[in-house]
């Protein structure tokens, strides 16, 4: 009997053992951090699951295991990780197990699309779900979603699978060949998890790297090192951006600005539920993975676009009082992310700061006439400060309800106001994270716009990570 050790025992890990099991492994669990309903789901599965193991036992069950499956959440520094390759086990993820089995149903293997990218992940892998839902191909959004890839295997109803795919999930594959994938960005970040920079992009590159000839490599032509990648990509090549690219967006004209692929017009910007620079490259992103996969058409991707609401947390609009919009941006973690939002106004009050993730916060100032303000928040309130000093006013707020009153009275009609931190969120909310940040937000504005003439906009997705 193969027996597979399974480091990390939350979503994903829970959903690796189940599947090991089912395939006849002997496993066993082990967690750094053994809370919740472990003990109750090891117990259920009737598999041993170990408690923070010190350096020497972790020794002991890699040269016990004959593979070993390390949760998204286990770095590459990790001492599970650095005995698995001296001591020369597998290394397998869940996106990867889950590939390899998939190729082995009986009926053959469903399609899969995969997306990867420091920022546009989650919206990019929704988007190109809905596009293949327009098109009657009943498809599943798994991997860093609340659904494991391996987990989604066992649902019979699905035709196809899109895969949001972390650096984590990507770092180990060994066969993980996707029809179709599209990276979309890369920027610092993780850098907890990854040894550097280099490191972090190898990961992400791996997306591409079992493809061949037959299958669809899909990068984001502003991006130059997505794009020097992407030339040493087996598969066929395939671009977007808002210019100059396969998949672009034609300038305004009178007639508006309109989305085009390779074979003409894809949907006019106009008809989109929302058309911030970000959200164009997106839509563009996922209907290259759509289109070129031969999954969906013109008219599915149109169908999709016009009703598509993103996820929340990610410049999600709260409501509108007097002239000025409120949106709640938590998911930015990252400097990267932030300017993203930044430059979705032309005027803006910014709420920013939390834990930074030893990431290089400057980059923030790089847009100074957009800045109304800055509200400086958690333990990188300084930095933040200093990044924005000369550039406009900052103020300091001790709490997020202190932060929205500070953000009203800077802003003026006709900005917006974005929670957009640009750092993690576990100084203030330490059991919720981003999510808990951006309801906090989200309720602390309507409380301060209770009674004005608000017009508040209902969002129709859950969080996803």
């Amino acid at each position: 009997m193969t027996r597979a050790l399974v480091y990390g025992f939350g979503i994903a890990g829970k959903a690796v053992a189940r599947a090991l099991i089912k395939r006849g492994y002997e496993v066993i669990a082990v967690d750094d951090d053994v809370s919740g309903d472990k003990h109750q789901v090891s117990g259920e599965l009737g598999i041993e699951l170990i408690d923070a193991p010190d350096a020497e036992r972790i020794k002991e069950l890699v040269r016990w295991s004959d593979l070993v499956a390390p949760a998204p959440g286990i770095p590459e520094t990790h001492s599970v990780i650095v005995g698995a390759i001296a001591n020369v086990r597998p290394l397998r993820t869940e996106i990867d197990l889950a590939y390899e089995w998939e190729q082995q149903r009986p009926n053959g293997p469903r399609p899969m699309l995969a997306v990867t990218g420091t920022d546009g992940k989650t919206t990019t892998t929704l988007l190109a779900t809905e596009m293949l839902e327009a098109a009657g191909i009943h498809a599943l959004a798994v991997g860093n979603t609340e659904l494991p890839l391996v987990e989604a295997l066992d649902d019979e109803s699905a035709h196809a699978f899109v895969v949001e795919c972390t650096s984590f999930r990507l770092s180990w594959t060994t066969c993980f060949r996707p029809d179709a994938a599209v990276w979309l960005n890369l920027a610092p970040d993780h850098l907890n998890w990854h040894t550097d920079l280099d490191s972090y992009g190898a990961a992400k590159a791996r997306i591409w790297m079992y493809q061949d000839s037959e299958d669809v490599a899909i990068g984001f032509a502003d991006d130059p090192i997505v794009m020097a990648h992407l030339r040493t990509a087996r598969a066929r090549h395939v671009t977007f951006a808002l210019r100059d690219a396969d998949y672009h967006c034609t300038a305004n004209t009178s007639a508006g600005a309109t989305l085009m692929g390779p074979n003409g017009p894809l949907c006019a910007v106009a008809d989109m539920r929302r058309a911030l620079p970000h959200d164009l490259t997106n839509a563009l992103a996922a209907a290259a993975l759509v289109q070129q996969s031969g999954l969906a058409d013109e008219a599915a991707i149109v169908q999709a676009l016009r009703t598509f609401v993103g996820p929340r947390h990610r410049i999600e609009q709260i409501g509108e009082a007097h002239g000025v919009r409120w949106y709640n941006d938590s998911k930015a973690t990252t400097p990267h992310a932030a300017l993203t939002a930044i430059r979705a106004f032309d005027s803006l009050v910014l709420i920013a700061g939390g834990r930074n993730k030893d990431l290089d916060l400057a980059g923030l100032g790089s847009e100074p006439r957009r800045m109304r303000g800055v509200v400086a928040i958690g333990e990188a309130a300084d930095l933040i400060a200093e990044v924005f000093a000369g550039v406009c006013p900052v103020v300091r707020a001790s709490s997020m309800s202190a932060a929205v009153e500070h953000a009203a009275s800077l802003a003026r009609r006709g900005d917006a106001v974005v929670l957009s931190p640009a750092c993690a969120s576990f100084d203030w909310y330490p059991e919720g994270g981003y999510p808990a940040r951006g309801d906090d937000f989200r309720s602390l504005v309507l409380q301060h716009l209770e009674g004005q003439q608000l017009i508040i906009q209902h969002s129709e997705r859950g969080s996803h990570r």
